[in-house]
């Protein structure tokens, strides 16, 4: 088992102050609504725990991932500062104001960040083109095209395509918007992980309601790390001790936050084929690996077979989630019995389950 334990993450705390614009905004889009958290109270019996609990972000806004969530917020933010409109512009006057300028928003994904972006561009009625890797499947080419998004296929990997909206941003050839940072990139992925605090928030309300306390234990996925940034963000500004501990889980073919917390510095990975394709990146996030560094407490890889056994046992018991967010569960099978863990009789275990149900082929 690939495992890295942080004992020093256990104090780490810096404050963060989530923003309430920002679920104000999430709530005025169309079909906004706060997603299920979901109890397995056979599972935490069978694995020793109080409670097992997946937050299932299998359709949010009518997508099948979290996604649109960063989304949302970091192209508002993004377009907002590039026209110098003020936040209490709608997305319809941003829209408007965005044509004005000629704005093209680009982006790169391996599926759901594209989508989401395409979405969030239908809405305020402007361009968007979305760079894929060679090795994304026909269906969510198409399932992102049908969100009026141009789509273009790069020759390589996702990095690669990382690399091809890197210079033709700095071209000029659109507003370059992404949940990934580097030099000189730092603004929208902030606000993309501001983004995502909607979840959490809602996260924090249901496991009180069904738990009567706060997590103990927080699992999440990483790709290039947005989202485990805001996880830790989250987790780790709480007063209260012990804090919640945050583990991240990956591909043992794309470990790129695991290879760099061994090495104490960020380092880029050769990435494989992987049933878990979000995860499914190279290089980690610039303005998430301090969070990262300092603030993951266990950093564990799961193999494609672990992950689709995990997600056949959710899509059995009413969670219609793919390998991504399955991975979770599949991590916490891996870590009981692992003292520094800490997983015990009385643990409330939160999930992040990030995707929808999909098809894939398993080698």
């Amino acid at each position: 088992m690939s495992l890295y334990l942080n004992p020093s993450a256990r104090s780490y705390c810096r404050r963060n102050e989530v923003d309430p614009a920002v679920e104000n905004f999430h709530k005025q889009l169309p079909d906004y609504a706060e997603t299920t958290l979901h109890s397995l109270p056979g599972l935490a019996k069978e694995l020793g725990v109080a409670y097992v609990l997946m937050k299932d972000e299998s359709d949010r806004f009518g997508l099948p991932s979290f996604k649109v969530l960063g989304a949302s917020w970091g192209v508002f933010r993004a377009v907002a500062a590039k026209v110098g409109a003020p936040l209490t512009a709608s997305l319809q006057e941003l829209g408007r104001l965005a044509n004005e300028w000629g704005i093209r928003l680009i982006t790169c994904s391996d599926g759901n960040w594209g989508r989401a972006v395409a979405r969030v561009a239908r809405y305020m009625g402007i361009p968007v083109t979305v760079y894929l890797p060679g090795n994304i499947d026909e269906a969510t080419r198409k399932r992102i095209a049908s969100e009026d998004a141009a789509v273009e296929i790069v020759n390589g990997t996702y990095d690669d395509a990382v690399q091809t909206v890197i210079r033709k941003g700095d071209a000029g050839e659109g507003l370059l918007v992404m949940d990934h940072s580097w030099p000189g990139f730092h603004d929208i992925p902030t606000w993309v992980v501001e983004g995502y605090s909607t979840l959490l928030s809602e996260v924090d309300r249901q496991v009180l309601s069904v738990a009567g306390t706060r997590a103990t234990h927080a699992i999440a996925g990483v790709g290039v790390g947005s989202w485990a940034e805001s996880v830790v963000r989250h987790y780790k500004s709480e007063s209260e001790e012990p804090r919640t501990t945050v583990i991240t889980v990956e591909a043992d073919t794309a470990a790129c936050l695991q290879t760099s917390l061994m090495a104490g510095k960020m380092t880029t990975v050769e990435t494989g084929d992987t049933i878990m394709c979000g995860f499914n990146c190279g290089t980690v996030s610039e303005v998430a690996w301090p969070y990262l560094r300092d603030g993951v407490d266990v950093s564990i890889t799961v193999t494609d077979r672990e992950a689709d056994q995990a997600t056949k046992y959710i899509n059995e018991h009413g969670i219609n989630g793919g390998p991504c967010g399955a991975a979770t569960l599949a991590a916490l099978r891996k870590l009981i019995g692992v003292k520094e863990v800490g997983l015990q009789a009385d643990s409330v275990v939160v999930l992040f389950c990030t995707e929808r149900s999909r098809e894939y082929v398993l080698a």
